[in-house]
């Protein structure tokens, strides 16, 4: 549906009553997806394999970065799993730019290994996800449904070279500090949540949830509610509140 975005349209699946009285089951929302790596034997395994899938649609696929850029822009995929290491543009400057003209997709990063530093440069380039190549296709699968859902998936590698790598680094506190009402948000951030399940936990709409996290991204100086997820944790405002 051009024009909507993701959290407009309806849920996976919708039950309907028939003229008759009996229930219809509505088609399942299928996320379209644009797939961009530059190994055509990595996208065709998983077109395979998302052909089966139910709630997943590849609507392209791309070879590398610009490729993808330009594919973006013409399908408006809802997700993008971007390889990072391709010729011609990388996937963190494409990352970047798809971004910056379409702010509502989703981009899940992919690559072979983990270096530290591609690693925080996607996520800071705004990338909600990342996951390795040698991962099982229901994993990645998970990454591409949890994008779709505005939560955060990290491999469990990942993860952990995010948070040795927080530990380390000395925060300055934020020029703000942040409200009560700003680190209920963190917290359930932290622990994964979309912004229409914050929504629901606070009792406020997902357009005030959203406000919420927009302004927590500016006063943190973060690029992205994975970076503040992240952040959450490392301060121990995920954990949950004592009862």
């Amino acid at each position: 549906m051009p024009g909507a975005t993701t959290r407009d349209r309806l849920p996976a699946s919708v039950t309907a009553t028939a003229p008759t009285g009996d229930p219809v089951e509505e088609p399942t929302h299928r996320i379209r997806v644009l797939l961009v790596d530059d190994h055509a034997v990595v996208r065709m395994g998983l077109r395979a394999f998302f052909d089966l899938q139910d709630d997943i649609e590849v609507v392209g696929e791309a070879s590398d970065g610009s490729e993808g850029v330009a594919m973006a822009r013409r399908l408006e995929p809802e997700v993008i799993l971007m390889d990072l290491l391709m010729p011609n543009m990388d996937g963190v400057t494409a990352i970047g730019r798809i971004k910056a003209e379409r702010p509502e997709t989703e981009i899940v990063t992919m690559t072979s290994f983990i270096e530290e530093e591609k690693v925080t440069s996607a996520l800071e380039a705004g990338a909600s996800g990342y996951v390795l190549k040698d991962a099982d296709a229901e994993e990645v699968a998970a990454a591409i449904r949890a994008a779709y859902a505005g939560e955060v998936h990290l491999d469990p590698q990942v993860a952990r070279l995010l948070a040795q790598r927080m530990r380390a680094k000395k925060d300055p506190e934020p020029v703000e500090p942040l409200t009560d009402r700003e680190k209920d948000v963190m917290r359930l951030l932290g622990q994964g949540l979309s912004n229409k399940e914050i929504g629901a936990q606070l009792f406020i709409t997902e357009r005030t949830a959203r406000t919420y996290v927009s302004n927590i991204l500016g006063k943190l100086g973060l690029a992205s509610r994975t970076q503040a997820a992240l952040w959450a944790v490392e301060h121990k405002l995920a954990e949950q509140p004592r009862s």
